[in-house]
């Protein structure tokens, strides 16, 4: 309620709703091969929302808090600046209000950590999931265009860019010791300097592809549930050279940054693609300008990932994450963080999403 009203403080503000959302899951499990293991994971969703509403033109806009889901306890509820980052938020979401629409064109992005997570997700965490790309999963949503014949051949995205699973990732949603199938838990990578080098597998799976061992990925909902291939926290990693966000900005003459997460959607080979936003600015001879309204981002898995030229460096790296990513038939939700830096990508097709056709 003090976010509320701390929001609420803002001229042009009419609604303020916050919220949390917290999961307990304790796990035994014992197998004929020996295992006992008994795991207790603790994840937490703190997030908040301010709406604007302009009432002479009858239209409104909202900002949300860029906060993650994060595998922690009530500590980092209360260490977060929930409070402190309010008004800012609210004050984004008048200024978005009253913001120009887009133009739609091509223009060099720069990507916040808050919007680059999700994109990651849907475009290189589903596709690496084996039992998709083998055509045998196309729940939630499809099989994957990163088929086995690909792996070793195919270059995904820019040299510059590395993705790795990582169930051990500290914090991370999916973090564990070990998977439902009593595998322990570990890192690899996904990507490796733009080339296509892995899956994320189970036991059963494993052989599919001439691996020896599982990569620790089973993971089951429930007692009730069967325990199939989920996704391990997925990332990019940082540039070796430090960077921001700022660097990256002052470095682009013509382009938008975007933070924060909006609607999207994305086709069942996990290829073609759009993503939205929270927050839009303009950037011009490498100074952020203006905000801005109706902004999405279009392109292909491919095409975007290989027009990254510049990353940011291990001090800009942040893990955003989601606590509901459902897969299978009857679905089954898991968690799952992904982490990364800022990053800039050349020349990709911006979307005006208000634009009325005759």
């Amino acid at each position: 309620l003090a976010i509320n009203r701390e929001a609420m403080k803002v001229p042009g503000v009419k609604f303020a709703t916050s919220a949390y959302e917290a999961a307990s899951e304790w796990k035994l499990l014992a197998t004929t091969d020996g295992a006992y293991i008994e795991q207790e994971i603790v994840r937490l969703d703190p997030s908040y929302s301010v709406t604007a509403v302009d009432d002479k033109r009858g239209e409104f806009d909202s900002c949300d808090h860029p906060i993650p889901a994060r595998q922690a306890g009530w500590e980092y509820v209360e260490t977060a600046p929930l409070v402190a980052d309010a008004r800012r938020i609210a004050e984004y979401a008048v200024e978005k209000l009253k913001a120009p629409s887009v133009t739609a064109g091509k223009k060099d992005l720069i990507l916040d950590p808050s919007n680059l997570w999700l994109t990651i997700h849907e475009s290189i965490g589903h596709p690496t999931e084996l039992d998709r790309a083998m055509g045998y999963e196309a729940n939630f949503a499809g099989t994957s265009f990163a088929t086995p014949d690909k792996l070793g051949k195919l270059r995904i995205a820019a040299p510059i860019l590395t993705f790795f699973a990582d169930k051990t990732t500290p914090g991370g949603l999916a973090t564990c010791g070990y998977d439902d199938e009593g595998v322990a838990t570990q890192k690899w990578n996904l990507v490796e300097n733009g080339l296509f080098v892995g899956y994320q597998t189970t036991r059963e799976q494993a052989g599919w592809i001439n691996e020896k061992a599982s990569r620790g990925t089973s993971y089951a909902d429930s007692y009730g549930s069967v325990p199939f291939q989920r996704m391990p926290n997925v990332s990019l990693a940082p540039g070796a050279k430090e960077r921001s966000i700022d660097d990256l900005i002052a470095s682009t003459d013509d382009g938008i940054v975007i933070a924060g997460n909006g609607s999207w959607s994305i086709d069942h080979q996990r290829f073609n693609f759009q993503f939205g936003g929270q927050q839009f600015w303009e950037v011009k001879r490498g100074k952020k300008t203006r905000m801005l309204r109706d902004v999405a981002y279009q392109a292909n898995t491919i095409e975007f990932w290989r027009s990254c030229d510049a990353i940011g460096g291990p001090k800009s790296w942040w893990l955003g994450g989601s606590m509901q990513d459902g897969k299978g038939e009857p679905v089954q939700t898991n968690a799952v963080s992904h982490g990364c830096p800022p990053a800039r990508f050349k020349q990709v097709n911006i979307l005006n999403t208000n634009r009325r056709t005759a």
